[in-house]
């Protein structure tokens, strides 16, 4: 039975571990990914150096050992060449000595070069699969880039249009100052005010036509009552009535 601390310990690092996923920022994300791939594409380029490496040590080792083995054979060869012209035996015996750890150094010379080849062999194969591994490697990180660019590319556009979304939910959640009267009020405290004065001069029309028609009745009056005394004065009743209204009451004519 699994004890409850470790159960509830391995919760709690899986709840983190996913609360961390959400609320990650996809742009470092993708730099951590871009970073590990870099990073693999390095360490299989180092393996693959060590292997070309030993490969290219194996080779300056069989040269050194060709070259070993080319002088003791000429070694032995003159050794032998001179034990045969030697007339002496204790020269002959001598050289053949010489050419006998000639022989004994070159076998083991030889040895040592069977052996080199068998690894040199095996160290070419090895360096032509590190090398085709590296090719391989290189069009992977590749590949791997260009997403990673199209991620990003993707990531920084969403980003934009995530911003250029909240700054238009925030112009509509904008509310109008209260301190500050409206366009609408503005407009209407005008018009009335406009409504005002039209009415205001509508009514001093109105009075002044009035006051020029009762102007213009008095002078038909004045006008006719000359006219009617012009025609009296042709009947000779010119100042009768005048006269009329001349005299004071009580007064009678003699």
């Amino acid at each position: 039975m699994a004890h409850p601390f470790s159960k509830g310990w391995k919760y709690l690092t899986a709840s983190l571990d996913r609360k961390i996923e959400e609320n990650a920022d996809p742009l470092v994300q993708i730099q951590q990914a871009s970073d590990a791939a870099h990073e693999q594409h390095e360490k299989i380029r180092r393996q693959a150096t060590e292997v070309i490496g030993n490969k290219n040590q194996l080779e300056m080792k069989l040269h050194r050992l060709l070259g070993e083995q080319e002088q003791l054979q000429q070694k032995a060869r003159q050794a032998l060449e001179l034990a045969g012209q030697a007339s002496a035996p204790e020269d002959v015996r001598e050289l053949e000595q010489a050419a006998e750890i000639y022989a004994t150094q070159l076998v083991s010379v030889e040895q040592d070069l069977e052996r080199t080849q068998q690894l040199h062999g095996q160290a070419e194969a090895a360096a032509r699969e590190a090398s085709a591994q590296v090719q391989q490697s290189e069009a992977r990180l590749r590949e791997q880039m260009a997403q990673i660019e199209q991620l990003r590319s993707q990531v920084q556009q969403t980003k934009m249009q995530e911003a250029s979304a909240e700054t238009v939910q925030q112009m509509q959640q904008v509310n109008p100052d209260r301190d500050v009267p409206s366009l609408d009020q503005v407009r209407e405290k005008i018009e009335r005010r406009y409504a005002n004065a039209l009415g205001a001069q509508e009514l001093s029309e109105h009075t002044m036509q009035d006051r020029m028609a009762e102007i213009e009745a008095n002078a038909t009056d004045f006008k006719a009552q000359q006219r009617l005394d012009a025609i009296r004065a042709e009947l000779g009743q010119g100042n009768t009535k005048q006269q009329q209204l001349e005299q004071p009451d009580g007064e009678s004519e003699h």
